[in-house]
């Protein structure tokens, strides 16, 4: 049985657990409250009757009730199904990389599992996909409360391996789960950028509603190495062996350009992004993020 305190800490979830994710997005699926959609549409549940106005479709008329009453009545209906989350963590050989407390492998499945029991909590559905350049683990979207283990379990066995191919693994997701939803993505988006944002206005484009959890290591942001060092490339066989002082500045700027890049293309796609570094507190990470779109659902 894997440790589910591994990555769901019981103090940090004791702290965000009064916050519920909110969808900016008008998605399928989303419900407020007691999860009664307010949009009503051809569902198999009967609401109520209520009396024809000018431009209703004919097709929802109670013809039996007009034959009985000699008036106009359309039927309506109400959808009731719950919103459904995918978890998109990326376990690829990058994300082994950690020179803290915990590596972005083991921050992105904290988050994770986080997600997955504050959406399971307010009664909503949550399935699982890990992924490097293929996907390689999916667990179903469920509601129960104990399907959180599943996830948990999924993470656990989900060893860092192999590279990124995050387009792929969007387009894939796209045609996995046609019917619209919420997508969160836990990466480090190492990637080619263009073809990752192509991957991201895709799922936008499927109606999902796109959450984006940038993770990164101090390390990669700030670059304090010094002396005579060696870089390995987790993906693939290049290493390099150098003078950092000489690349501190190019590094920076070409990292800085690459995160706005990121940023900026993740708005332009209606997607909501957070960078985070592994030494942030993951309570606080979550609750400012979470708060943020409860603050942008109520002003929309």
């Amino acid at each position: 049985m894997p440790d589910s305190k591994r990555f769901l800490h019981p103090e940090a979830i004791k702290r965000i657990a009064r916050l519920e994710i909110r969808a900016r997005h008008v998605v399928e699926g989303f419900l407020s409250g007691m999860h009664r959609s307010p949009y009503f549409g051809q569902s198999v549940e009967f609401l109520q009757h209520r009396e024809y106005v000018p431009g209703d479709d004919l097709r929802h008329v109670d013809w039996q009730v007009w034959a009985r009453q000699d008036r106009l009545y359309v039927k309506q209906f109400e959808e009731d199904t719950n919103m459904r989350c995918h978890l998109l963590v990326d376990v690829s050989n990058s994300m082994l990389y950690g020179n803290g407390a915990l590596s972005k492998y083991e921050y992105g499945c904290t988050i994770a599992a986080s997600l997955a029991y504050l959406i399971l909590r307010q009664q909503d559905a949550v399935g699982c996909v890990s992924f490097d350049e293929k996907i390689r683990h999916k667990v179903p979207t469920r509601s129960k409360k104990n399907h959180i283990m599943s996830v948990i379990n999924s993470l656990d066995v989900s060893q860092p391996a192999d590279k990124t191919n995050l387009h792929e693994i969007f387009s894939e997701a796209a045609e996995t789960f046609p019917r619209r939803g919420m997508m969160i993505i836990v990466s480090d988006l190492f990637a080619d950028l263009q073809t990752t944002l192509k991957g991201l206005k895709l799922l936008r484009q499927r109606g999902h509603d796109v959450l984006v959890f940038h993770v990164m290591d101090d390390d990669e942001l700030d670059f304090p190495f010094s002396g005579p060092t060696r870089f390995e490339d987790l993906e693939s066989d290049i290493n390099l062996n150098c003078n950092p002082r000489a690349l501190r500045e190019g590094y920076l700027e070409a990292l800085t350009e690459f995160l706005d890049d990121m940023r900026h293309g993740c708005a332009k796609n209606a997607c909501d992004y957070a960078l985070v570094r592994t030494s942030d507190s993951l309570d606080a990470v979550l609750a400012k993020f979470l708060s943020n779109r409860l603050g942008m659902h109520h002003r929309n």
